[in-house]
């Protein structure tokens, strides 16, 4: 039996099991349970995301604020810590890179936004992501202005970091955590595990919010990533619950933020196109690739209008997007150019236009058999698989990857708490891991290990969804990993830690211990992608969630 429909049938596994109690002598007062009727059991079920009525659903929706709450308490506290580039002249780090764009965006005109100009130097933190960042980055420029204007004062405001700008800066992400990201969270976990217990939502709702990889670095290293990854997140609930244009708007304004969210491109490509592949006919089915496709095509051009003025503007635009000259990966990332170039020095050996081409055939090679198996046998469940084995292809084989694009595959792992819960306790600590070179140069050690420590608590709190689902689709797996791989892994990262920390790397080697960091967690990081893949394969072509009882 499946993980999902062994859920759904928990009442029925109850019974049995207290047939089997009564067969083996169990007390009279176990026999004499009340079981809840149909009508409650249906109106257990149906308390859906669009069902939050009073009275039924009143304690799921409390649950829901707190947790919530909950986790944009830990966002606060993790933005009291310091920020990347903080007080690190001459050009500081992130945190400058977005005051500078809010900076530029307000004061010149839209057409100079990507172009080097005297008032737009591109040698400062000029802007490299889409459209949508720079209109993000203007509103809360104008946010700020209206507080604080010698915050993003043009010129005279580079490296400006008085404690009011901080507080100003911060809220800014706070708030695009709140409106856009969290909404998006609640709406896929509503529509994707409908007929799961509430206890179950409210848990799979927390995986999603209080994995410690996106608050150290939206709210520690401060970035945006919280509005591209709830908007892909927002476009997988619209495709959850049918609604494909909205799915293709959403998830054109998630590629129009950072262009980092093509990440999932494959997934929400071969879904959507296996999905109208169901159709009856041929022209049905051409009918729904061409509304699918002129959405996107609408949705793109909205967003890139003040920039199809002339193909030179938007080129200039596009060049920006896409920075050949940084190289195959940043710093030690824990991909497999990077762990392959202790042996191989990928970069000494190819020219960059070379490499640029066998990132992209081996991206497409590793995203294939995922996008086949959705345009075969597309589901609702499968999709969300194929968005974590896609993510992690480009995370592996793309160009130009740095740290931070892990938190690409880390978002399907929370989605699919419930389905694959050993991936997840497994996979968001090392991912979390393979970052600490880069959280040790930004000061977040302390919020580091208290958000790892805390997600590996509740993580673990309700053993019904480690041991069921696990046990249900990979006994084997699930007998050998508690003993000696568990223990090893653990072993292995808390010997790492103490290296890091504790010993000076040989002179010859400066980097050493960063490259062992790396090294170790591509090791962790390879088996999980190769049984994601083996498990999107093994789905019952019908492997969607049950539609919800009317």
């Amino acid at each position: 039996m499946g993980v999902q429909e062994g859920e759904i049938r928990e009442e029925e596994e109850d019974e049995s099991r207290v047939g089997s109690r009564k067969r083996k002598g169990a007390p009279r007062r176990l026999e004499k349970r009340k079981e809840p009727t149909a009508a409650e059991q249906e109106a257990k079920l149906n308390c859906a995301a669009e069902e939050w009525s009073w009275p039924y659903c009143s304690r799921y929706r409390s649950t829901c604020f707190l947790v919530m709450g909950f986790a944009f308490l830990l966002r606060v506290l993790v933005s009291l810590h310091p920020y990347s580039g903080a007080g690190t002249r001459p050009k500081f780090g992130d945190y400058e890179a977005q005051r500078h764009w809010m900076e530029i965006t307000i004061h010149t005109p839209v057409a100079d936004w990507y172009r080097n100009t005297t008032d737009n130097d591109l040698t400062w933190w000029g802007l490299d992501y889409p459209p949508v960042t720079a209109y993000q980055s203007f509103v809360h420029g104008w946010m700020i202005h209206a507080v604080e204007p010698e915050a993003v004062a043009l010129h005279s405001s580079r490296g400006y970091e008085t404690p009011s700008s901080k507080i100003l800066m911060r809220w800014t992400v706070l708030s695009s955590d709140m409106l856009v990201f969290f909404p998006a969270a609640l709406w896929f976990i509503n529509e994707f595990y409908s007929q799961y217990r509430e206890k179950q939502r409210v848990w799979a709702l927390a995986m999603v919010l209080l994995h410690p990889a996106l608050m150290l670095i939206d709210h520690g290293h401060f970035q945006y990533n919280c509005i591209s990854l709830g908007l892909a997140i927002a476009a997988a609930a619209a495709v959850i619950s049918g609604r494909r244009l909205l799915a293709c708007v959403l998830f054109s304004l998630s590629l129009n933020h950072k262009q980092m969210s093509a990440y999932y491109a494959p997934a929400f490509f071969a879904h959507l196109l296996g999905r109208c592949f169901q159709s009856k006919n041929f022209f049905q089915a051409l009918f729904g690739v061409i509304k699918l496709g002129i959405t996107v095509i609408f949705t793109f051009m909205v967003c890139w209008w003040p920039y199809l003025e002339s193909k030179e503007t938007a080129l200039e635009v596009l060049s920006r997007l896409a920075p050949m000259q940084r190289g195959i990966y940043e710093d030690y990332v824990a991909n497999f150019w990077c762990a392959t170039a202790m042996l191989f020095k990928w970069k000494q050996q190819f020219a960059m236009g070379t490499l640029a081409k066998l990132a992209l055939v081996a991206t497409i090679s590793a995203c294939l058999p995922s996008m086949v198996q959705q345009i075969y046998a597309p589901s609702r469940k499968g999709f969300v698989y194929s968005m974590l084995n896609c993510s992690l292809a480009f995370y592996f084989f793309s160009y130009q990857v740095h740290e931070k694009s892990v938190l690409l595959p880390l978002i399907p792992v929370s989605l699919l708490a419930i389905e694959e819960p050993q991936v997840l306790q497994w996979f968001i600590p090392f991912a979390t891991f393979s970052m600490l070179p880069l959280l040790l140069r930004d000061g977040l050690l302390l919020p580091y290990f208290a958000l790892i420590l805390l997600f590996f608590v509740i993580s673990r709190f309700p053993t019904y969804s480690f041991e069921r689902s696990v046990a249900t689709s990979h006994p084997r797996l699930t007998r050998q990993l508690p003993t000696g791989f568990v223990v090893s892994s653990v072993l292995g990262a808390a010997v790492l830690h103490l290296m890091y920390f504790g010993l000076q790397p040989p002179r010859r080697y400066p980097y050493l211990f960063e490259a062992l960091i790396m090294a170790y967690t591509f090791a962790h990081f390879v088996p999980l992608a190769l049984y994601i893949n083996w498990k999107q394969w093994s789905l019952p072509k019908d492997a969607s969630v049950k539609q919800k009882l009317s």
